[in-house]
């Protein structure tokens, strides 16, 4: 038996949020990661133990912490349902080599009750009150999932910064884009979607929109955006599943990303590429880190220079992009960096099981 890239067979636990399934059925970025993270493991011969609801969908053990994703199930208090989960990790550690968490500020209090080392990846950009919460227990392993998320928050014991990856046989190549313009991610405001929408009219070009829109947005877009939708133009098309969302991003002649907040990683601008399809961003947070300006796309600092960016778009070629994520954005990359860092992990405590006297 193949135990990847490494030949140490681990045992490891993986906790993702509760508040949707594993994969998503829609919007999901989180749980899209930890689903192929957690596939790729098991295929590797690792045994893994996933900590989600009940409606997920895994290769590995799975742990249903409540019948239904929170977001689903409408439960009254859901933090008590939260609460129930970290009663079966501690209950169950024993059986673990690893626990590679992702509920990040969630797993950090019961952290001082749980012997087994721990990696946590934080997917969320660093607000203030985070650092000052992760900071406060630095014996987890946190994972950065960009250059300038770890940059962004001095202090926290970050060990790696791990690029998110894609299963890029499930992302095919295009060529021969239609003629519209993309905007697809969760519909808030710090996600530029109504920059997007000026952006495509002032330029004269079609707009198409996907995203889910969380309940506490829904005046944002009934009073905000759901005006500028004329469904010619401009046009709405719902959340996407899976394959709803690949055909869009394969078949758009560019994605354009006017976001307007640190983003930590932006797993929706490497999935563009994947396909072929360049991406114009802002370039706030880990933008720049994404995109090879001039090359997969452009970064800009306003609706001017995107505007000017959407002139030049067709001289970009789609092959680069493509090859811009088998080079840096495979799942294969992200899983071997995750296998090393646990098996890294693991030997440490091994050969120092208490706390050095220093």
């Amino acid at each position: 038996m193949s135990f990847g890239f490494y030949s140490e067979f681990m045992r490891i636990a993986i906790l993702s949020p509760l508040w949707i399934p594993v994969p998503p059925l829609t919007y999901g970025g989180t749980e899209l990661i930890v689903y192929w993270l957690t596939e790729e493991l098991v295929k590797r011969g690792h045994q893994v133990t996933l900590f989600a609801s009940g409606d997920s969908k895994t290769s590995a053990k799975l742990i249903p912490i409540w019948p239904r994703s929170l977001w689903r199930a409408k439960v009254s208090s859901p933090h008590s349902v939260i609460g129930l989960m970290y009663e079966r990790v501690l209950d169950m550690q024993k059986q673990f080599d690893i626990i590679h968490d992702h509920c990040e500020f969630y797993t950090a209090p019961f952290s001082k009750f749980i012997k087994k080392p721990i990696v946590s990846t934080i997917h969320h950009p660093m607000y203030e009150e985070l650092i000052i919460l992760f900071k406060k227990f630095s014996q987890i392993n946190y994972v950065a999932i960009s250059k300038h998320q770890k940059r962004a928050a001095p202090g926290v014991n970050f060990v790696k910064v791990i690029y998110h990856g894609l299963p890029l046989k499930d992302y095919p190549f295009c060529d021969k884009p239609q003629d519209y313009l993309l905007w697809l991610s969760k519909i808030t405001p710090q996600k530029g979607l109504a920059e997007a929408i000026e952006v495509a009219k002032k330029a004269g070009e079609k707009l198409i929109i996907s995203g889910v829109i969380p309940r506490e947005y829904d005046d944002y877009f009934d009073f905000r955006i759901r005006p500028l939708i004329d469904n010619e133009q401009i046009k709405f098309v719902g959340a996407a599943n899976f394959e709803k969302k690949i055909e869009l991003f394969k078949n758009a002649k560019a994605f354009i990303f006017p976001i307007r907040r640190p983003e930590p990683f932006g797993l929706v601008v490497i999935e563009a590429m994947a396909c072929g399809t360049p991406v114009i961003a802002y370039k706030e947070g880990s933008m720049p880190e994404l995109i090879k300006d001039g090359k997969t796309g452009f970064l800009t600092s306003n609706q001017e220079e995107m505007l000017e960016a959407l002139k030049k778009v067709d001289q970009i070629s789609r092959w680069a992009c493509r090859r811009q994520a088998v080079k840096k954005f495979s799942l294969k990359k992200m899983v071997n960096k995750y296998e090393a860092l646990y098996s890294e992990i693991i030997s440490r405590e091994r050969r120092f099981p208490w706390p050095l006297p220093f």
